[in-house]
């Protein structure tokens, strides 16, 4: 199996929504971690998508190499541990993932600018402490407590995108709220997508905390 799609979008961009449609168009995802890889008898063992990209790029060459059981990717950036990884936003990765797998395609999903930011401040501890507190391209330590703050971070990562892949028709950047998104997402892809909606919905108030993943790792 090979990759054939990488989602280079930001977390809480509709990468849940992103990874529910094209698994059910067929795909086989990993989405954030490879749960069936970790030691289920070691409660903190943690197989990360975007640490196998890194491992593939500086062991083996290749960011893809140690990927060949999934043919999509729908989230790969994480922090976790003390680590804070973020392959969407290296030059290095993309240009070595461009050069060695010239049929990948990109997909870059996003939503309102504002909208993204307060669901990302809402999002566990991700707006409030982890992304401030961990070094983030694009957004230094000590940087993203503020709304405005992250508006900058997120507009400036989807402009390099834009400026990176200006003319190239393997990329495409998904406003996920859009009427039309689904069906541009089956064009680029070439493939009908029987689904498009929305899937890990931001909790709302404090009795929702604490659900979905664990506070300490949310990608």
């Amino acid at each position: 199996m090979t990759v054939e799609i990488i989602n280079l979008g930001l977390p809480k961009s509709g990468t849940t929504t992103l990874k529910d449609a094209l698994t059910r168009a067929g795909y086989s995802v990993a989405d954030h971690r490879i749960k069936s890889e970790e030691d289920p008898d070691d409660p903190d063992d943690r197989v990360f998508v975007g640490d196998l990209m890194y491992q593939g790029l500086y062991k083996y060459g290749d960011p893809l190499a140690l990927l060949n059981t999934h043919d999509a990717l729908t989230e790969v950036s994480f922090i976790y541990g003390g680590n804070s990884v973020w392959p969407q936003c290296d030059h290095a990765m993309l240009l070595a993932l461009r050069k060695l797998h010239p049929r990948l395609c990109f997909v870059a999903t996003r939503r309102d600018t504002e909208q993204m930011a307060h669901s990302i401040m809402r999002w566990n501890n991700l707006g409030k402490l982890r992304l401030p507190l961990s070094t983030v391209p694009g957004l230094p330590v000590g940087y993203g407590h503020e709304i405005d703050e992250q508006m900058i971070w997120i507009d400036g990562h989807y402009e390099a995108l834009a400026h990176w892949f200006r003319n190239d028709p393997l990329y495409l950047e998904l406003d996920v709220a859009a009427p039309d998104a689904q069906y541009k997402l089956a064009r680029f892809l070439g493939r009908p997508l029987p689904w498009w909606g929305q899937s890990n919905i931001n909790p709302e108030g404090p009795s929702a905390r604490g659900r979905g993943r664990r506070q300490d790792e949310a990608g």
